[in-house]
């Protein structure tokens, strides 16, 4: 099945102001590509740039789609891992916009097996339920969104977090005043505290029953990770510490984290995220699925992953739901509240709206 041409859009989504520790985003800065083949199948994928997370813009995930496209032209889609490789020979890093590459040739293969994804994966259906994020504000505000989101059926909250300790400290304490206990919250830190601090916080935040926090520190703290763990009662999840399936086992040998959070634009995609979570796995160490800022095509790739990653455990899909403005998806995930489903569509079962795609700037290759 060979590949004819790809097209690259800028699949900008203007979204509400999101806030983390690392930056503000204000539109969601995702690149969409549709793989096409002599067969007359062609595989979607997308992929959401986080400059201050994965060092790629937007800008950056267009150009180097392009060369990939290059690359592609001509040569055969259901051969995965010979393309997969010859990105990671092109270039290196660049793991976000080579997940959507990843995504649109297992779309592919998919379609062409006339199977889910999920069941070509070797999966099976579950139950999946969503958390919801609350990004970072004055206490007062935090506090009020998180009883609002109670109120609306919240399964779980995930905070942001990663300022001042004792501001966010405050943070905490105002949101459990205002939903008290029973509702599970997860914290992410998104690397913005030192050691000291991630120790001061954590163990101020031990009273209020935190689930689990995400990335405490800068990665290149990652050697003090093992030491902080002695440190607090929170567990802690590593997230910008695990792009591949090796920091995953590095990590995990060295007994430094108590989950780690997968996400495609860190992983290069799914190829490499069903490496990470098996090996996770073989240490006990279960995982999550999360995102930066997709729609509801992204996501539910994401699904279909979950599906056949058993050793996912936490579901952090909710990106579509913390401020996008326009929803350009047909098909993809669906959300009943805050449970989720996908339909038995072969491949991933999702695209993107022509009359979306139209206002979009594109490439051909």
């Amino acid at each position: 099945m060979i590949i004819t041409h790809i097209e690259i859009y800028r699949l900008s989504i203007p979204m509400e102001p999101f806030v983390i520790a690392t930056g503000t985003m204000d539109y969601a800065q995702n690149t969409f590509v549709r793989v096409y083949t002599d067969a007359g199948i062609y595989g979607v994928g997308e992929c959401s740039a986080f400059p201050m997370i994965v060092g790629e813009t937007q800008n950056t995930c267009i150009a180097v789609a392009q060369d990939f496209a290059k690359i592609w032209k001509g040569k055969d889609a259901l051969a995965l891992e010979d393309r997969l490789a010859e990105l990671h020979l092109y270039i290196a890093g660049n793991a976000t916009i080579k997940s959507a590459f990843d995504m649109a040739l297992y779309d592919i293969a998919a379609k062409h097996a006339g199977l889910p994804l999920y069941r070509f994966l070797g999966g099976e259906r579950r139950e999946i339920t969503t958390d919801i994020t609350l990004g970072i504000a004055l206490a007062e505000e935090m506090a009020e969104k998180a009883l609002k989101l109670k109120e609306g059926g919240a399964f779980a909250l995930k905070i942001k977090l990663g300022k001042k300790p004792t501001d966010d400290i405050a943070r905490i304490k105002a949101i459990r005043k205002a939903v008290g206990f029973d509702l599970p919250i997860r914290i992410d830190a998104n690397q913005g505290w030192s050691y000291e601090g991630a120790v001061e916080a954590l163990q101020g935040l031990e009273a209020y029953k935190i689930q689990f926090c995400e990335q405490p520190m800068r990665t290149y703290n990652d050697h003090l990770l093992p030491e902080l763990r002695t440190q607090t009662i929170v567990p802690v999840m590593a997230d910008e510490s695990v792009y591949t399936h090796r920091d995953a086992e590095r990590l995990c040998k060295a007994d430094a984290c108590d989950y780690i959070n997968i996400k495609f634009s860190k992983s290069s995609g799914i190829h490499e995220a069903l490496k990470i979570q098996a090996v996770a796995a073989e240490y006990e160490v279960p995982c999550m699925i999360g995102g930066m800022l997709e729609s509801r095509l992204a996501l539910a790739a994401k699904v279909h992953f979950a599906y056949a990653a058993p050793n996912v455990k936490f579901y952090d899909l909710d990106t579509c739901m913390v401020g996008h403005l326009e929803d350009p998806v047909e098909g993809g995930i669906q959300y009943q509240g805050y449970g989720i489903s996908i339909s038995e569509e072969a491949g991933i079962g999702a695209d993107i709206k022509q009359e979306f795609l139209d206002r979009c700037e594109k490439w051909v290759v």
